[in-house]
């Protein structure tokens, strides 16, 4: 064991921040702008998580790699468990002065892991996944867990009020441990707003997101079905990968079946996400519950109108009638009403939209607003703490 004081963070101070998450597609695509300033300010990044095809891109960007073997399904307590002394193991081998993590397994299981190490660990609320959602027992052990994993952490990050509020509420976390971040962020350079598409006459409404249940896939293709029987020329289309290792997972053969049948076009999956928003009137978001979602965020960064679920995360982004429409949950209805009544508006109120929506992402979501939070919570940690690291 080795004692380490108080260190007083500045220019010429270089930390070893390992970040955690399910995937490694999803550091890449979401957290880029964050490791990028990290390893500018200094420091060297270590990403853990499953490997995937996204793994050159962030040795590209001057991160090491190391790949985490973890189910994606819901909770085993034999894997679990296996998780805990793989991420413990690595930990140790790897000593970094503090640890980033994302994701719902990730969360809890590398806080227990880096608990025994002395290791500060900042965790990030992205979303509360299937076991929330679920209720009953299930989502009585996922609070179990949390409270367990998240006692005596410093910071805590949530990407929306309400996520914030229901940690609180059930004293999973303390006020001075939670701390609430626009998602993300958005590089707005990056996602520029764009003209508005043409022919109103056939509309175009992209959703993008993972093939899930959860995701609101279900209901957009229904409501897709009802608006299209109404007005035959207007647009649907999925954008998003179809992830079998979820438990709600849509299979492909219904999704080419929706196809077929004339009520979406299935797009795939993509690198960059900016043609199909530019190409689009309006994107559309019914999930369950979010974090903060990205897409929206995305979209809006771009100028274009959002339709999205009255849920936490979603309404975080979507000002009602400002800067798009929010309808009821699980309600294919609703949605279908929220896009005609949008397929009604003058071209000119539909641009309107997506201006403010701009405006509401350069205002409130600007990535520069989380890097400057991570600064922060790594400045709290290492210039008011004594920790202990082991050797």
């Amino acid at each position: 064991m080795a004692l380490r004081g108080t260190l007083h963070l500045g220019p010429n101070l270089s930390m070893h921040i390992l970040i955690t998450v399910n995937a490694a597609w999803n550091v890449l695509n979401f957290r880029h702008g964050l490791v990028a300033e990290m390893i500018l300010d200094g420091h060297s990044v270590t990403v853990l998580a499953p490997r995937d095809d996204s793994v050159a891109a962030l040795e590209s960007l001057g991160c090491k790699f190391l790949p985490l073997k973890m189910s994606l399904k819901g909770l085993n307590p034999l894997q679990d468990v296996k998780l805990i002394r793989c991420m413990r193991k690595i930990f140790r081998i790897e000593r970094p002065d503090v640890i980033f993590s994302f994701t719902i397994k990730n969360n809890i299981f590398g806080a227990l892991a880096a608990r025994r190490l002395g290791i500060p660990f900042i965790p990030n609320v992205t979303g509360l996944g299937t076991a929330f959602l679920s209720g009953g027992f299930l989502k009585l052990i996922a609070v179990g867990l949390y409270r367990y994993a998240f006692r005596n952490l410093r910071v805590i990050f949530f990407q929306n009020q309400d996520d914030r509020k229901l940690f609180l509420t059930r004293k999973i976390v303390t006020a001075q441990q939670a701390r609430l971040l626009p998602g993300s962020g958005i590089d707005l350079n990056h996602f520029i707003a764009t003209d508005y598409a043409e022919n109103k006459n056939a509309p175009v409404f992209l959703m993008i997101a993972r093939l899930l249940r959860d995701k609101g896939v279900f209901e957009f293709v229904a409501a897709a079905r009802k608006v299209k029987s109404n007005y035959p020329l207007a647009r649907f289309q999925l954008l998003g990968a179809v992830d079998a290792a979820n438990r709600t997972a849509i299979d492909f053969a219904t999704v080419m079946s929706w196809e077929e049948d004339g009520i979406i076009e299935y797009l795939g999956t993509t690198d960059d996400v900016r043609p199909y928003i530019a190409a689009a009137h309006c994107v559309v978001l019914p999930s369950y519950r979010e974090g903060a979602p990205r897409t929206l965020i995305e979209a809006a960064s771009m100028a274009r109108p959002l339709i999205a679920t009255d849920v936490p995360g979603c309404r975080s982004v979507v000002e009602d009638g400002e800067t798009g429409f929010l309808c009821k949950v699980q309600d294919d209805d609703d949605l279908a009403r929220c896009i005609e009544t949008f397929m009604a508006l003058p071209s000119a109120e539909m641009a309107r939209l997506g201006r403010a929506g701009r405006a509401k992402m350069a205002t409130s979501f600007d990535q520069g607003i989380v890097i400057q939070a991570y600064r922060d919570a790594l400045h709290l940690i290492f210039t008011l703490e004594k920790y202990r690291v082991v050797q």
